[in-house]
């Protein structure tokens, strides 16, 4: 299936879009003061990370969008990133029509509903320009905000993975997966349907 991914999209006074080559420090600043909100559910958050390993990150970011591999979706309300989410794969082919969410927020932005208007955002742009019929969303069992998030943007729990994964902080504990799903045919709710 030939696509080229669309760049942008803009939600009110947030723009979602594909990484930069120089969006390193940005994305330094935003993970490095957000480590300790992050690290319990992100176990590529690293307190330790560099400015240049941040571009680095962000420019295989670019790679894997134009080449078409996966889709990682930078989110800005002005100079500030401010999330993460984007379209993964995850294995299958684009023509399967399966893309998989995941999300991060920056600490200072977190607790007050831009999860839920980023990803209200994402799967807007999704319906108007991609081509995926089902969205899917996974989080830690644990990850409450996490599981609202989806809920409150119409995706229905599908499971629970039982003792699914290792936990990356205390690798004796093994923990749940929700998964959740989202079809053309489910309500919208921040469209009122």
């Amino acid at each position: 299936m030939s696509f080229q991914a669309p760049e942008e999209h803009g939600a009110g006074d947030l723009l979602l879009r594909s990484y930069h080559a120089g969006d390193g420090p940005e994305l330094h600043r935003a993970v490095v003061s957000s480590y300790a909100h992050l690290r319990t559910f992100m176990p590529w958050a690293r307190a330790d990370t560099t400015v240049e390993q941040s571009g680095e990150i962000a420019r295989r970011f670019r790679a894997t969008w134009l080449l078409g591999e996966e889709w990682v979706v930078s989110v800005w309300r002005a100079d500030k990133l401010v999330a993460g989410t984007g379209f993964h794969l995850r294995g299958r082919p684009l023509d399967a029509g399966v893309a998989d969410i995941g999300m991060w927020v920056r600490a200072d932005e977190a607790g007050r509903g831009l999860g839920t208007r980023v990803l209200a955002a994402l799967v807007d742009w999704a319906d108007a320009a991609w081509p995926f019929y089902r969205l899917t969303w996974s989080c830690d069992a644990r990850n409450a905000a996490s599981a609202r998030v989806a809920e409150k943007c119409g995706f229905v729990r599908e499971g629970r993975l039982r003792e699914d994964e290792r936990d990356h902080v205390d690798p004796s504990f093994r923990r749940d997966t929700l998964l959740f799903g989202l079809l053309p045919a489910d309500p919208r709710p921040w469209r009122g349907g």
